[in-house]
């Protein structure tokens, strides 16, 4: 009974530690809006990056500007969300510009890259 109970105390601090860890609500809004806007773009429908710039924009800007929870490295994270918020205006900028759509795909893509990046990169403990 013993074993039993130690058992199912280190699986609950396990699956607290991943749940506090997995829980960047920022990050999980901006990727929601960048879901939304990348995935047609791979399939050649750019609409959904011209209406939805302004609000990567906002919800890279609010995530930069956001505490990284336990078991994300800001001092990795903050230089990468920097990056991201930059790459959100270009795109915001080539929108207003009405640039083509091959540097809109260009421009999106980038920034998927870099979101990936985040998520691959800043977790305490990865090697990259």
């Amino acid at each position: 009974m013993k074993k039993l109970c130690v058992m199912v105390a280190a699986l609950f601090l396990n699956v607290a530690a991943f749940s506090q860890q997995a829980d960047w609500k920022e990050m999980h809004t901006f990727h929601s809006v960048m879901s939304k806007t990348f995935h047609p773009a791979e399939e050649g429908n750019l609409k959904p990056v011209k209406e939805n710039a302004p609000e990567l924009v906002a919800k890279a800007k609010s995530w930069q500007l956001s505490k990284a929870p336990a078991g994300y490295n800001e001092k990795v994270t903050s230089p990468i969300l920097k990056q991201l918020v930059a790459q959100c205006n270009a795109i915001d900028a080539a929108v207003k510009a009405k640039k083509s759509d091959k540097e809109l795909t260009k421009l999106i893509t980038e920034a998927h890259d870099i979101f990936h990046e985040i998520m691959e990169k800043c977790k305490v403990g990865e090697k990259h």
